[in-house]
């Protein structure tokens, strides 16, 4: 009984650990990194890669919706940018509406809370196969982080590309290419990013706890 509330213990604390980074590079300016030119590739996903690793899927989606919630609070409170906040919460107006709409909740959460089941599901498969532990931490923290890139742009273009295309003053037929670029140029950055702290990060970490298992 003792050994079951020490690791629900370490579980809790390592948990509360990594959603108080996960805080910080959502409420800071440290949750921000310069990419190409004027992009900047955000951290956001990485403690919920981090999470999906170490302690399991259910605890990565875990974080992923407290991440989808962090990112709810900024877009309703300091909008990075009040033209688009829209779909990301629905207490700003849809352009040509009088109100928001609840399907921005949609892309605020899934795509994140989608990060940890992608992550740590492609983790626990590629462990499966004879694939170097780099390679194994490293695609699932790419994969991971693609899915809240290609997720969130193309529930923007699903729910909202008229809409939004209005609201960038861009005509519809160019929102497709707008939203390849902005994968290219932010969501790939970010997928590397994720790529090398999952490897950077976790790979020691379970090594170390392996050893001192075992």
């Amino acid at each position: 009984m003792n050994a079951s509330v020490s690791k629900n213990t370490l579980f809790l604390a390592q948990f509360a650990m990594l959603l108080a980074i996960e805080a910080i590079v959502c409420f800071t300016p440290l949750g921000s990194l310069p990419a190409i030119g004027p992009i900047v590739a955000t951290l956001g996903m990485v403690p919920v890669i981090i999470t999906a690793i170490l302690l399991g899927t259910g605890a990565g989606s875990a974080m992923g919706f407290f991440a989808g919630l962090f990112s709810f609070i900024v877009w309703t409170t300091t909008p990075p940018n009040p033209i688009t906040a829209f779909v990301f919460t629905p207490v700003y107006a849809v352009p040509g509406q009088n109100h928001g709409s609840m399907l921005s909740l949609l892309i605020c959460f899934v795509p994140r809370i989608l990060v940890g089941t992608v992550t740590g599901l492609c983790f626990h498969l590629f462990q499966k196969t004879k694939m170097k532990s780099i390679l194994v931490y490293g695609l699932s923290g790419l994969l991971g982080s693609l899915t809240n890139t290609i997720l969130v742009m193309g529930g923007i273009y699903v729910f909202f590309g008229q809409s939004y295309a209005s609201a960038i003053q861009q005509g519809v037929e160019a929102l497709l290419g707008l939203i390849g670029l902005t994968v290219l140029t932010s969501g790939i950055p970010e997928a590397l990013i994720g790529a090398i702290a999952a490897y950077a990060v976790c790979y020691p970490i379970r090594k170390h706890l392996k050893h001192t298992v075992e």
